[in-house]
């Protein structure tokens, strides 16, 4: 079985790296839709050296490492790297004209960003994530959230939001055809979430709130430049390279697909963006309905997301001091608690029933009670690029992959 890529920025260069380093498909053929460089020698350096992870023999054999990208042929396009075929096309940048169906490719990885719409048209103007189907494809997993923008509309039958080891078995190989892999910080912020609903329940929770301190993104400025026609974020024209930027995140609504119960709860989510290259934080503050005579302590949420940690692959429990870096690479860790700073607080709550519509007060009764509430806060660590997104959307792969018939 051949795997198709579509596009070859950040998250499909690393794809490209994940799946030759795993070797699962007999060949991979990678969309960019347009000319590198001079040449296919220009293509092949871009895609072996890479500025935050080195180079990708030493990613693939460390201080063994030989040169793996080898028998480039111009005429056709393709090369071969760590004994994988790769085919790489350049004509098309819409879903719909590429070569899907030419090239024997039934499954492909869209990683371009751009195509985030799972109810638009394949004929849609600029094209479409159908239009990977259309093209001959079986099905197209988007390493990105859903963004539908018309509204009004409800997310189609075929189309699934999916995070490994959370809900994977939400997904129905013969229902589903148009997948969502989240996004880095949904992926992580889902790991923060789940073995705490699971051990306290989710009735207990009163509301969440998170910022997640993020690495640079390519949609970012080097310098300062003006800013487009119409635009409304003036911040997203100025350089990442020396300033802290406040932005948005969709990971509110997006945990909500992959952990229903959080569309019931109270939660905001933040982002900000800061200058480093990869390797971001979470930091995320819960409120939970509590029980003054044995209150939640710091050592009970740790002690929860260690033994979660024991059982999954996808989560890591530290102790150590960590800075960003340490946790670059590290894989297949959608988060890495930092327990160290997990922090607790209980405290009575004054709750006013007054103001509360569906409750009646009895006269005479006091119209005030009080609700033990422990406020946590926890921080999770996340790979953003290679080691956390990447390497559990390349598990995903497989796994659609391994119920395709």
């Amino acid at each position: 079985m051949k795997l198709g890529i579509n596009g070859l920025g950040r998250i499909g260069k690393l794809t490209l790296w994940h799946h030759v380093s795993r070797q699962n498909y007999s060949g991979i053929v990678v969309n960019i839709g347009r000319k590198v460089g001079r040449n296919l020698h220009d293509l092949a350096a871009a895609i072996e050296r890479d500025s935050t992870y080195g180079r990708l023999g030493v990613f693939l054999h460390g201080h063994k490492c030989v040169r793996v990208i080898e028998n480039l042929n111009e005429a056709d396009g393709s090369m071969v790297i760590n004994g994988v075929p790769v085919k790489i096309l350049q004509e098309a940048r819409n879903p719909k004209d590429i070569q899907w169906k030419e090239n024997d490719v039934r499954f492909v990885v869209d990683t371009t960003g751009v195509f985030n719409d799972p109810t638009a048209d394949a004929e849609a103007p600029g094209g479409a994530l159908r239009g990977h189907l259309s093209a001959g494809a079986e099905k197209v997993l988007l390493s990105a959230p859903f963004k539908i923008k018309a509204q009004g509309l409800d997310m189609p039958e075929d189309a699934v939001t999916t995070v490994m080891g959370i809900n994977a078995d939400d997904y129905v190989p013969a229902k589903h055809n148009v997948i969502s892999a989240a996004s880095c910080t949904t992926t992580c912020l889902a790991y923060m979430i789940k073995p705490l609903m699971d051990h306290f329940g989710a009735d207990n929770f009163l509301s969440a709130s998170m910022v997640t301190v993020h690495a640079a993104t390519g949609s970012q400025q080097v310098l300062d430049r003006l800013p487009s026609a119409g635009a409304t974020d003036l911040r997203k024209s100025r350089s990442i390279l020396n300033n802290i930027i406040l932005t948005t995140t969709g990971a509110a609504r997006a945990l909500g697909l992959v952990i229903p119960e959080m569309k019931n709860i109270g939660f905001i989510a933040e982002s900000v963006r800061i200058p480093t290259s990869t390797g971001s934080l979470i930091v995320l503050v819960l409120n939970l309905q509590d029980d003054l005579e044995n209150p939640i302590k710091r050592d009970l949420i740790n002690s929860v997301y260690k033994d979660y940690a024991y059982d999954s692959p996808y989560i890591d429990y530290s102790e150590e001091q960590n800075v960003s870096s340490d946790i670059v690479c590290i894989p297949c860790a959608a988060t890495v608690i930092e327990g160290t700073e997990t922090h607790t607080r209980t405290a009575t709550v004054n709750v006013n029933l007054d103001k509360i519509k569906s409750c009646k007060v009895e006269p005479g009764t006091s119209a005030r009670i009080q609700v033990p509430v422990t406020q946590a806060v926890i921080y999770g660590w996340y790979d953003n690029e290679l080691g956390s997104y990447t390497n559990m959307l390349g598990d995903l792969t497989v796994s659609i992959t391994d119920k395709m018939v």
